[in-house]
């Protein structure tokens, strides 16, 4: 545990629920496109960021997901964002394969600049203003104690002093978020591997 940082708030996205510290609020009908979801989830949100619209789906999830965990706050801008995910950006990459796998077909720059899964974080760090440490890592699953050890780095080294960190994955069988916020708020729960892993585990399937 790190002695002066909690987890002061999460959020899952999973199985057409948006879940915020442990309790549903916001869902939709379980047969909705992702897409349709998503935009449900904006206009739910009330906000009006135009480029939202031109995000692939991985971003577009993380953008959720962010704004739904910083929904009441303001995020400081030493505030880093640590990711995981098991599949990169293959969403996108099929797309764009998918896309110039016609010979008279043309390269799109939109979907190209998306082909990388870090991508989000630059997404989330131009809406949210933060200026200071992110990384994206491919992990087989969840891996809460290697986030923990990070974080406590980050801490330790003065590198950041809140962070946003979490799982964030889409593939063809579906998709899975979850984000934790880390502050120096003493209301949180301690900053374990344990309770971060707990939280991850809410809600594997719909209530």
């Amino acid at each position: 545990m790190h002695k002066n940082h909690q987890i002061s708030a999460s959020v899952i996205l999973r199985n057409h629920q948006v879940i915020f510290n442990g309790k549903v609020i916001f869902e939709t009908a379980e047969d909705l496109e992702l897409l349709a979801f998503l935009k449900a989830c904006y206009q739910d949100l009330e906000i009006d960021y135009a480029k939202f619209y031109k995000m692939d789906l991985l971003s577009k999830l993380g953008f959720i997901a962010s704004e739904y965990l910083a929904k009441d706050q303001k995020l400081t801008p030493e505030t880093a964002l640590i990711l995981q995910n098991s599949s990169g950006s293959l969403e996108t990459d099929l797309n764009y394969q998918a896309s110039i796998s016609n010979e008279n077909a043309f390269a799109s720059p939109s979907v190209f600049v998306y082909t990388l899964p870090n991508i989000v974080l630059g997404e989330l760090s131009i809406r949210q203003q933060l200026q200071t440490e992110n990384a994206f890592f491919i992990s087989e699953k969840f891996d809460a104690s290697f986030l923990i050890v990070y974080l406590q780095n980050l801490f330790s080294t003065n590198k950041a002093n809140a962070a946003i960190c979490g799982w964030l994955d889409l593939d063809k069988e579906g998709y899975n978020v979850f984000l934790s916020l880390i502050t120096q708020d003493d209301k949180g729960k301690a900053l374990t591997a344990e309770n971060l892993k707990e939280n991850y585990e809410q809600f594997k399937t719909r209530a």
